[in-house]
């Protein structure tokens, strides 16, 4: 049986991606139109985490094989054994949570980023030894948090980066 697999909802790479390309596009356009060098030094320091999130987001996986938790990052990977593991605890922030898995020489975090966040955690709480479970973490299972700020955010970020490209490309057409 194929391990189950989880990645960051697609309902926030969808816009995170848009801006990431239409960062490009006004960056590309800054540079056709010859505008003051300290805009297109910030509109470069802008694109760079934005890709930088953009493309490590796309590439993070969690993967619950039978034996061990695996998480797949960009150019990395991170295996926690579940016999290993010594406490899983969480926190919550509003709709934010946070999976803090922990061996005595390493840890694992996991938010409610990934997609069927819910499913992900009960199906780890089956792996795991019952006795690492606290209450929180069982309560968590039972209703997870559902966030989308983070989704409402980048859209914004998508509508002002229109917007503003359509501002400065107006005069053009």
């Amino acid at each position: 049986m194929e391990a189950p697999t989880y990645t960051i909802r697609k309902s926030f790479l969808l816009p995170l991606g848009l801006v990431v390309l239409l960062s490009f596009i006004l960056l590309f356009s800054a540079l056709f139109l010859h505008l003051p060098t300290a805009k297109i030094i910030i509109l470069g320091l802008f694109l760079l985490p934005a890709c930088i999130i953009f493309v490590e987001s796309v590439f993070r996986r969690v993967s619950l094989r039978n034996d061990a938790i695996e998480v797949n990052k960009l150019l990395r990977r991170k295996r926690l054994s579940y016999a290993e593991l010594t406490a899983i605890d969480t926190i919550q922030i509003r709709k934010r949570a946070f999976i803090s898995l922990s061996s005595e020489d390493d840890f694992l975090i996991l938010s409610n980023s990934y997609n069927h966040f819910g499913l992900l955690l009960k199906q780890l709480l089956e792996k795991v030894p019952q006795n690492i479970v606290s209450e929180e973490i069982r309560a968590l299972a039972e209703a997870p948090p559902q966030k989308c700020s983070d989704v409402f955010s980048a859209w914004l970020a998508v509508a002002v980066l229109t917007l503003i490209i359509y501002v400065q490309l107006r005069g053009l057409f």
